[in-house]
């Protein structure tokens, strides 16, 4: 059972079928990507935790599968308690979607070197936090994922704006907020960490090549894949991947975010499932971020890593609102070598929302760069239809 159908549940719910499994998809609203290739869909409000746990037992899944941040974590690690299994764990799935917790955790336990944060409840605990962290520094909703929620803060005049819309723009609504020390950094890097079963049935660790990737904004816009960097650097990303991951425990695909500067590596984040930067994964790898998360997940062995091609991934984005959007531009998109695209379904469009991604291959990471982003800014979104006024069900 898929908790959250979006594009990268699509691709994991795809891989998880390849292997001969039953995938349910469940999300908070009708035709979401994984929906449209799963065996069966449901559509409720997982933050719902009644709601949640009636369609668990319901349906009686073997694994629970987290694929988004709207969800009662606190109802998942009941279930579990009650013998329902969860991917990684409810536990590391609760503190990984709390920022809070991962970062106290990173901090704490795993004790990785992280930033400078502080954490508020209100605008004014928000300025003196600002105060603490220094400026610039970035305001943070609790609970999201790509950029949403997430502010960058110069001065005291720009913190109470920050506050609210990292307190009412987060995946999750909620007063709680983040601050961390805006770093100067080189390069920010995911480090796609698969936690399996080894061909002696015991439980391994293995990273892959490190990811780097750019936001123009706050929004996930392009990774490749490897990120070319020293020998030195790549081992301590590996370290900082492992300690956090381990002391997370559970098996499957974790994205680990870190900032590299100079020859430090610093721990920013991490997810508890395929990440969004790996989605250059389906051009760099033999076995994507969602066949091996597909693969630990049904607690098949790995014997990983593999060998990984030059690749990159660049965004398609929406440019208007509407519904049912249709691409045009595709034959221009293909002329360029080495280069496939991903549609993701979504039924809904609107401005900078992600609708699909083009991912090449080349003979260096920079060619492949450039194949990508020529391709993906040669697709032409546009939308075939106005809002229906029936809720968030398609027109006939």
């Amino acid at each position: 059972m898929l908790l959250g159908s979006g594009e990268l549940g699509r691709e994991v719910a795809i891989e998880a079928m390849r292997l001969g499994a039953e995938v349910i998809a469940v999300d908070r609203y009708a035709h979401a990507p994984a929906m449209q290739v799963a065996h069966r869909h449901h559509v409720i409000a997982m933050t719902d935790g009644a709601a949640l746990r009636a369609l668990v037992e319901r349906e009686a899944p073997d694994v629970i599968v987290p694929e988004i941040e709207q969800i009662d974590t606190a109802e998942l690690v009941r279930l579990e308690a009650e013998g329902w299994a969860v991917v990684p764990t409810a536990e590391a799935t609760r503190a990984t979607m709390d920022r809070e917790r991962i970062r106290r955790l990173a901090a704490e336990k795993a004790r990785v070197p992280t930033s400078r944060f502080a954490f508020a409840d209100s605008a004014a605990e928000a300025l003196r936090a600002a105060q603490e962290v220094g400026y610039p520094c970035i305001v943070k909703a609790m609970t999201s994922s790509s950029g949403h929620g997430m502010t960058v803060v110069r001065g005291p005049n720009d913190v109470g704006a920050a506050y609210r819309a990292a307190a009412e723009g987060g995946r999750v609504p909620n007063p709680r907020v983040m601050l961390e020390e805006f770093l100067r950094f080189d390069l920010e890097v995911t480090v796609l960490t698969l936690r399996h079963f080894t061909t002696d049935g015991t439980v391994g660790t293995s990273v892959l090549a490190p990811i780097g990737h750019a936001r123009p904004g706050t929004l996930y816009h392009e990774s490749w894949q490897p990120a070319e960097l020293p020998e030195a650097v790549q081992t301590s990303l590996a370290e900082v991947a492992t300690r956090v991951t381990g002391t997370l425990g559970g098996i499957g695909m974790y994205g680990v975010e870190c900032f590299v500067r100079g020859q430090a590596v610093l721990f920013s984040e991490v997810s508890p499932r395929p990440h969004d930067t790996g989605l250059v994964t389906l051009g760099s790898q033999w076995n994507s971020e969602f066949a091996l998360h597909a693969r630990a997940v049904l607690g098949l062995p790995y014997t990983g890593p593999e060998p990984t091609v030059p690749a990159a991934a660049h965004v398609i984005l929406a440019a208007e609102s509407g519904w049912a959007p249709s691409f045009g531009g595709l034959q221009r998109a293909w002329s360029t070598p080495g280069v496939r695209l991903f549609f993701f379904g979504k039924p809904e469009a609107h401005p900078d929302r992600r609708l699909g991604v083009a991912v090449a291959r080349a003979d260096s990471v920079s060619e492949a760069r450039a194949r990508a982003q020529e391709a993906a800014h040669r697709v032409e979104a546009g939308i075939m239809l106005e809002h229906p006024k029936r809720g968030n069900l398609l027109p006939p």
